[in-house]
């Protein structure tokens, strides 16, 4: 049986730049008055316990003293995130893979997705770019009582494929840390464009990464060295 690559979805398989981080940024304006730029939004990443954009966007925004629940807060970035479906930010995500890589990998592996979006928000984009291609399991937010870096969805996947060989592909540190925990190799994606590029290798590095590379189209190499 081909082994498994599992995928984070967030600045693994898409770009976020302009659809999940920019929706941080738009809500944390919107209940704070000021513009956050890329760069803190990086370090919060980078400390490791904020997977959830809801969860960290209601941190900053409380964080400078604004009075706003953590419900208000969710609601207003679900408004920026989706719009009315025609103008919401996830419709400016950017697809990573170019033509042929997936399949390419495709022959060697089996595909799965651990990520930390809501199932149906990842079924969303999976089906705009990527309608042919089978991920299998798809391990959402709510598919896990214990969210990254809590190793439960990568276990989830191992336990429904015993005996499978896993590799987990992911852009944080939390990502990094759930790999370990699971006792799964980790590849880090670290972006040359990261604003904080060169902090994120080293906690790659630190957490053990058994490669990192730029972004997906390079997995191949991986794999064949």
């Amino acid at each position: 049986m081909k082994p498994l690559l599992v995928f984070d979805m967030d600045g693994v398989l898409v770009d976020v730049t302009e659809s999940y981080r920019e929706t941080i940024a738009r809500t944390v304006e919107h209940f704070t008055g000021s513009r956050i730029p890329p760069e803190m939004i990086q370090e919060f990443k980078n400390q490791g316990g904020w997977n959830d954009d809801w969860k960290l966007s209601h941190h900053i925004v409380t964080g400078v003293g604004v009075e706003a629940t953590f419900e208000e807060v969710k609601t207003h970035f679900q408004s920026i995130f989706h719009g009315n479906g025609t103008d919401g930010l996830i419709l400016r995500e950017q697809w990573v893979a170019r033509p042929g890589v997936l399949e390419k990998l495709n022959e060697q592996f089996r595909f799965a997705l651990f990520t930390g979006r809501p199932k149906e928000e990842a079924a969303l984009t999976l089906n705009r770019f990527a309608p042919e291609m089978i991920f299998d399991p798809v391990v959402g937010m709510y598919e896990v009582q214990n969210h990254k870096p809590a190793p439960d969805g990568l276990l989830a996947i191992q336990s429904a494929n015993p005996g499978s060989k896993l590799f987990y592909v992911g852009d944080t540190v939390d990502d990094a840390r759930c790999a370990k925990a699971a006792g799964a190799p980790f590849i880090g994606i670290a972006a040359p464009s990261n604003p904080l590029y060169l902090d994120l290798v080293f906690l790659f590095q630190e957490a053990g990464a058994c490669a990192i590379v730029d972004d997906i189209n390079y997995l191949e190499e991986v794999f064949a060295s």
